[in-house]
């Protein structure tokens, strides 16, 4: 049994899973606004490099990404809120969580790959070390992002060839 088990409720758990599930929702919103009304034809225009994945991959890999974030976030949120390094854990999250909805803004939403890269970059930055301060509170927190670091490092990747490809 963990640390925060004798703190929680039913009734705060519940609180907690509506709000890290709203804030990854919100999220993935701000995204989607950015991104669908720009696929077709400024996307679908630009060239891409052979490993560019296939339009209909990004969907399922977001939602379950978006998926593992509200459950790891959730995780954390549950812990007492004096618990040591649970406030920055979770500054760290809702930041990178911020670059996740903006990349879509500024690749997206401006037309700008090269804007995307400096959004991503740090993004996976914030992932990663989101994922060191979540260890220390919670294991398996912490490997539920680790699919969202490799998709962020490899979308860094696809990120910079796009760019060196059209300018």
């Amino acid at each position: 049994m963990t640390q925060f088990a004798a703190k929680s409720t039913p009734i705060r758990d519940l609180g907690l899973g509506v709000f890290a599930v709203a804030a990854v929702v919100a999220a993935s919103v701000a995204a989607q606004i950015a991104t669908f009304p720009n696929l077709v034809p400024w996307y679908a225009g630009l060239v891409k490099p052979a490993f560019n994945p296939p339009n209909w991959i990004f969907g399922p890999v977001w939602t379950s990404l978006y998926a593992l974030m509200a459950f790891a976030v959730w995780r954390i949120l549950r812990l007492p809120s004096d618990s040591p390094g649970r406030a920055s854990a979770l500054a760290l999250f809702f930041l990178q969580l911020v670059l996740n909805a903006a990349w879509s803004w500024l690749f997206f939403g401006a037309h700008a790959p090269l804007l995307g890269l400096l959004d991503i970059v740090p993004q996976f930055v914030l992932a990663v070390a989101t994922i060191v301060l979540f260890f220390r509170l919670d294991p398996l927190a912490a490997w539920c992002l680790v699919p969202l670091a490799a998709w962020v490092a490899f979308a860094s990747v696809l990120n910079v060839a796009i760019f060196r490809l059209n300018g």
